[in-house]
């Protein structure tokens, strides 16, 4: 296990588990349009937060369980990563005259709101662009063992919440909208930008991987972790273990290769400018 008591730096995260949706004020039809546009967009929607909040459904958060009261484990060891990424993002963009805005996290159990259409289990971890905010279920980890092969670990769990900054970063920087502009001019194109994007947060998380291990909180091989993590989650093994076939004109994630690939690459580099998947 990774030594992240060398990390001293914490993220703001907002522990949600013990807080119960009680959905209501909007109809099923609703519900399933404002988290497909979620999906499809992977959260990075091109519509006003008032058009999907009409969409969205309305929840009443209650206290459901004294088991998340205070920080647990868990909630010091998100907050413990995202702090890491805190720090290097903030050194990273200081050295082009740039502010970094650190993000939130919210930690929940089956669903949330949010202002990207209500955040759900079923789609994973994923970053909202309207509310600057990374939404994680931590039983998603659970899945990835169990239905996509990966092997698991903090590590793991950690690439997972650096690739999900890189989108927070992508969003700063502006790639997401000029992203979202061209695939809305030519939607020919679209799949194929979405996989740079993704690709290009691998790298991101690349960079960050390569930042702990200098602060010696990686031990010697952990780094495979992280690699498997994105292997795991590689459109083709995806495909693979869903459907029992690859249909690559359908990816938007990249292949296995690729994700592993872009990782190596930041893994490797000291340089933003080596993450530029849109040459």
């Amino acid at each position: 296990m990774a030594d992240w008591d060398k990390i001293s730096s914490r993220g703001n995260v907002d522990d949600r588990r013990s807080m119960a949706p009680i959905v209501g004020g909007v109809t099923i039809t609703g519900i399933v349009l404002s988290l497909a546009i979620l999906f499809l967009t992977k959260g990075e929607v091109a519509i006003s937060p008032e058009d999907i909040s009409s969409l969205a459904p309305r929840t009443t958060q209650t206290t459901e369980s004294p088991e998340f009261k205070g920080e647990d484990e868990y909630e010091v060891f998100v907050s413990t990563v995202l702090g890491s990424t805190n720090e290097m993002w903030n050194e990273l963009f200081a050295k082009q005259n740039m502010t970094y805005s650190q993000p939130t996290l919210v930690l929940f159990r089956d669903a949330t709101e949010s202002q990207c259409g209500g955040a759900s289990s079923s789609l994973g971890p994923h970053y909202c662009s309207l509310d600057y905010t990374i939404y994680l279920d931590e039983t998603f980890f659970d899945t990835l063992t169990e239905k996509f092969g990966a092997q698991g670990g903090d590590v793991a769990q950690a690439y997972i919440i650096a690739h999900e900054v890189g989108h927070h970063v992508q969003n700063q920087l502006g790639i997401i909208d000029q992203v979202l502009s061209q695939s809305s001019r030519n939607s020919d194109i679209a799949n194929d930008l979405s996989i740079k994007m993704e690709l290009q947060a691998d790298c991101y998380a690349g960079l960050w991987s390569n930042y702990i291990n200098n602060l010696d909180v990686l031990s010697p091989g952990e780094i495979s972790e992280a690699m498997d993590a994105a292997a795991s989650v590689g459109d083709d093994r995806v495909q693979e273990k869903a459907e029992g076939r690859v249909t690559p004109e359908n990816w938007t994630h990249g292949s296995s290769e690729q994700r592993v690939g872009w990782f190596t690459t930041g893994y490797n580099s000291n340089d933003m400018g080596a993450c530029d998947t849109f040459k």
